[in-house]
């Protein structure tokens, strides 16, 4: 499955969290799609790009390490985890539209984001 197909399949996934206010650990998610946890940060980087572009909060800050709590390193959408996860909770997740494959592909072909600096992907944008 390609890595958009993987995005798409999380998508509903990541909403329904946020619909219930509850994160999901890289293990637990890694498990619901059959993928190994080292796996998903490449999965999640369309989802991030998409957000980023679309000036949506960043839905990808609600998947999290299960010691730390947080996302990992290649999460740069938001410096401040709390309060991105707050945003991403206030968001009616269930009335959009979600992506679609070829959504999820241009976005992160347009602003590959995984462990990038957000201000080096903000500047690349004004271009």
């Amino acid at each position: 499955m390609k890595k958009e197909q993987r995005a798409a399949q999380i998508w509903p996934l990541l909403t329904l969290c946020a619909a219930r206010r509850q994160t999901l650990t890289y293990d637990l998610l890694g498990r619901l799609i059959g993928v190994p946890r080292q796996g998903l940060g490449h999965l999640l980087e369309p989802i991030q790009s998409f957000c980023i572009l679309n000036e949506l909060p960043a839905l990808s800050v609600l998947v999290v390490g299960e010691n730390s709590g947080l996302p990992g390193e290649g999460f740069i959408a938001a410096s401040d985890v709390p309060a991105e996860q707050a945003a991403v909770f206030k968001r009616l997740w269930l009335d959009l539209t979600p992506p679609t494959e070829e959504q999820l592909a241009d976005a992160a072909q347009r602003l590959p984001s995984n462990g990038r600096s957000l201000v080096e992907l903000k500047a690349g944008l004004k271009k």
